[in-house]
């Protein structure tokens, strides 16, 4: 997958699918003042790459063959942020529209800089039957 202008607000190339994680509007004015903006705030889908960004809160790329399920949560969350523990993190600016990505083996990624393994990923998006597609 080439490299992506997100970072810097851009789009992604013409090969990767950018899901905008689903944020609340209430919890969009609160990230914002902690300067985790919504529009850094992705998945992207590629052939040969899966990114996830929540600003400076959160960042994970793995290749899509360590998924092993990616389906909807089914029930909605009542915190929003990034948190969890043991391999399981929940990044959501919403508490509904969550999808759950499962991974093996466990991947790495960063929460607030600090490297974490990534065994489940539950992220809010927008459009969650797209991305679960999206996945295969």
């Amino acid at each position: 997958m080439k490299k992506s202008g997100a970072a810097a607000g851009g789009s992604p190339p013409d090969d990767v699918r950018r899901f905008p994680i689903r944020f609340d509007r209430w919890y969009a004015i609160l990230s914002t003042a902690l300067l985790l903006f919504p529009s850094r705030s992705f998945v992207e889908v590629g052939t040969d790459m899966v990114r996830v960004e929540m600003g400076w809160g959160f960042r994970a790329r793995f290749p899509p063959t360590a998924i092993v399920r990616a389906g909807p949560l089914g029930r909605e969350a009542i915190s929003r942020g990034v948190h969890g523990f043991f391999g399981r993190w929940l990044v959501n600016g919403s508490g509904d529209h969550i999808v759950a990505i499962d991974l093996e083996p466990p991947q790495p990624a960063r929460v607030t800089g600090f490297p974490v393994r990534l065994r489940r990923l539950m992220v809010s998006v927008d459009d969650p039957a797209a991305l679960v597609a999206a996945l295969g």
